[in-house]
């Protein structure tokens, strides 16, 4: 997904709730909502404070797409340093 040209720091923000399960069968559906997002100049901030469980697909749409897409609010620490890992993983 390519960069809308809206800056999450001056667009309107719509958040978008995520809980429970994140899996690569899921993501199609969470993608539209971030496309139409910047479609109607908001930024997407997904808030996963109630993500429970998420797949490897799901960790790299969020690593891939966070501060170019959609910001992340209330991440759990698990999934930051699941995050982080894939990220030193690949810097390696």
């Amino acid at each position: 997904m390519k960069s809308r040209g809206t800056s999450p720091k001056l667009a309107p923000h719509i958040t978008i709730s995520v809980s429970g399960k994140l899996v690569q069968g899921h993501l199609p559906y969470l993608d539209q909502l971030v496309r139409s997002a910047g479609e109607c100049r908001l930024w997407a901030v997904l808030n996963l404070a109630h993500l429970e469980e998420l797949d490897r697909a799901a960790l790299l749409y969020l690593i891939d797409g966070e501060n170019r897409d959609f910001s992340l609010d209330s991440c759990p620490s698990f999934i930051r340093e699941r995050m982080d890992h894939e990220k030193d993983g690949a810097a390696a």
